[in-house]
């Protein structure tokens, strides 16, 4: 399981399924399926997806790309599905949460602590 969730980490801008992941850890689909949920607390895409948005989260804070731009390069691969996701773990829009994120002097590595989502 930890193979997978470090390739998940790794390439989460790449299309990764299932059956590749469960090829990396080296066990059937559905034990995959099963055994990430119960090692982890959510399901593969789920993870994939809750990564994806961490790094939209940083790059909407930290750079001036445009919202389409940010979906793309973190592996969305549509505005619409970025959007839904986004405001689903977040709790607002990507264009919000980037108009009220304030750049203050602290540190990345703390600003990234206090933003991470807690689905």
């Amino acid at each position: 399981m930890l193979r997978a969730r470090d390739a998940m980490d790794r390439a989460y801008a790449q299309p990764l399924d299932v059956p590749t992941l469960a090829r990396i850890a080296h066990v059937s689909q559905a034990h995959f399926t099963r055994t990430f949920r119960a090692t982890f607390g959510e399901t593969p895409h789920r993870y994939l997806q809750r990564r994806r948005v961490e790094r939209a989260m940083f790059l909407l804070r930290e750079t001036d790309r445009s919202v389409t731009d940010v979906c793309f390069e973190v592996g969305f691969g549509s505005p619409g599905t970025f959007s839904r996701t986004f405001r689903d773990i977040v709790g607002r829009s990507p264009r919000t949460y980037r108009k009220e994120a304030v750049a203050t002097g602290v540190p990345t590595c703390f600003t990234m602590a206090w933003t991470r989502p807690s689905d």
